[in-house]
């Protein structure tokens, strides 16, 4: 029996077949002014219980005569609306919203009245600023679309809102600006959500996986923030946001390969100052993949290339060590993600205790037994705080894995194994879409005019027009000029 009755015993025994063993759910009969029956139903734990005593029941009990349609019910709570099947009473009481049926009404007035315990906005814990808005992302969904209409208050941000999961019925919201962005972007992007059959999307991590056009490629293709204006950032670039409840960041799409490098604090510095960073992040980038296999390489087929002096101070530091640079080398770097792991998940003040302290007496131990050597530790220390600077969590982490292949490379082909897996990973870069956007654009295919943003920072006086590797519809931003002109993310 899907449908409601008109008969409120009937009504209530199905409220008591459905949420059996729910000791929660609160079921709350009580007379109307002219004496006709009713029940309302909610979660105690998910509903605000001073508007359930003062909105709904107070002018029920004290004003309500004869009610023949819930639409006209005495209720002082700002939204509501009409059901007539179990099925959206239950959705409705389980996201937070309280019932009420009437005697001799085959229909139940949905109030939303939601409560529930959420955490209050703070500063991102993964993207920290120095000049940028400390206000980050929470768990709620409706709190994250509030944040960013509080940054873009325009009427051509638009929201479409997708339920998706059978046993989970989460709400992802789609966000975009209409005269910004490409039409056939939010279509392809429409088109993926609907697509999606599963029980449950519980945080956007999950939501990429049936996102990504390469699932079984390392590099990420969504970009990932916790905060709000970076968000909007985004989404003045032309891009789309996707909101999932429940999750504290926000889902960015179509992004490349060069734009995990860029950050919102680059528009708050000077651009000399931004340039300055961004390059360093570049160089950040070279060193986490290539030293360590840089390193093996010349140790173990082109030593001849180093200078003399330093060639023996090499060589008197591993005269102890009984392996080889390769097997050195991962045992290292396989003992600092160990460390990083562990920082991360032990609570804030030991894991910097253990990341600390933890590093030096294993570097020191291992170099005095003889097992690595003093110049591996200095190795594998830069690689680490290399990988430090990358601002992506995700990116990071992907390239973190990246130069394993390539030590094993360098220790089986010398460089010739590094240059050979420099063009493999650039021509999988070059390959790759995401979105239907190049992930290797504007360098792979080459656009000459998006690289005023990209290894460096223009002033923002300069950057006239919008990235093009996002396909805009409204490429030239509006108000740009030397005296007077916004500043904004992008080029």
């Amino acid at each position: 029996m899907n449908h409601l009755s008109t008969s409120l015993a009937d009504n209530l025994e199905t409220v008591q077949h459905l949420f059996c063993q729910s000791p929660d759910l609160v079921i709350r009969p009580f007379q109307l002014k002219s004496e006709q029956r009713a029940l309302l139903l909610y979660f105690e734990g998910l509903v605000d219980k001073l508007a359930i005593t003062h909105d709904v029941l107070r002018p029920l009990i004290t004003e309500a005569q004869t009610i023949n349609e819930l639409s006209n019910a005495p209720v002082t709570v700002g939204r509501v609306q009409t059901v007539s099947d179990w099925t959206q009473v239950e959705i409705s009481l389980f996201t937070g919203k309280c019932a009420l049926i009437v005697d001799g009404i085959a229909e139940a007035l949905i109030m939303f009245t939601q409560g529930w315990p959420q955490r209050a906005i703070s500063e991102p814990q993964t993207e920290s600023t120095i000049k940028g808005a400390h206000q980050g992302f929470v768990e709620t969904g409706e709190q994250n679309i509030a944040l960013i209409r509080r940054y873009l208050p325009n009427h051509e941000l638009k929201l479409n809102q997708f339920i998706i999961g059978k046993r989970v019925r989460s709400t992802i919201t789609l966000l975009y600006l209409s005269d910004i962005v490409n039409p056939d972007l939010v279509k392809e992007m429409e088109s993926r959500l609907q697509g999606i059959d599963v029980d449950a999307i519980l945080s956007t991590g999950e939501l990429t996986d049936y996102l990504d056009d390469h699932p079984f490629n390392l590099l990420p293709q969504f970009q990932t923030t916790e905060r709000p204006d970076a968000a909007v950032a985004h989404l003045l670039q032309g891009r789309i946001a996707l909101i999932v409840d429940h999750s504290p960041t926000v889902l960015v799409g179509p992004v490349t390969f060069v734009s995990f490098f860029q950050t919102v604090d680059d528009y708050s510095h000077r651009w000399l100052v931004a340039s300055f960073l961004r390059a360093l992040r570049f160089v950040a980038l070279l060193i986490t993949i290539f030293l360590p296999a840089f390193y093996i390489s010349l140790i173990a087929f082109h030593f001849e290339v180093l200078p003399f002096k330093l060639l023996l101070s090499i060589g008197e530091s591993r005269a102890r060590v009984p392996f080889p640079p390769i097997i050195e080398a991962l045992m290292m770097e396989i003992a600092i993600e160990m460390l990083r792991e562990a920082g991360l998940r032990l609570p804030g003040p030991v894991g910097q205790t253990i990341g600390v302290v933890g590093g030096i007496v294993i570097g020191q131990a291992a170099v005095q037994a003889g097992i690595v050597s003093n110049i591996m530790v200095i190795i594998v220390a830069l690689t680490a705080i290399s990988s430090f600077i990358i601002p992506d969590f995700d990116m990071a982490s992907s390239l973190r894995l990246i130069r394993f292949p390539f030590m094993i490379a360098a220790s089986l082909f010398g460089l010739i194994g590094i240059v050979i897996g420099m063009l493999l990973l650039v021509g999988l870069i070059m390959s790759m879409r995401t979105l239907n956007i190049p992930y290797g654009i504007p360098i792979a295919p080459l656009d000459m005019r998006d690289w005023k943003d990209i290894f460096v920072r223009f002033p923002l006086f300069m950057l006239r027009q919008r990235p093009r590797s996002t396909n805009a519809a409204q490429l030239r931003r509006q108000g740009r000029n030397r005296k007077g002109g916004q500043g904004g993310n992008g080029s």
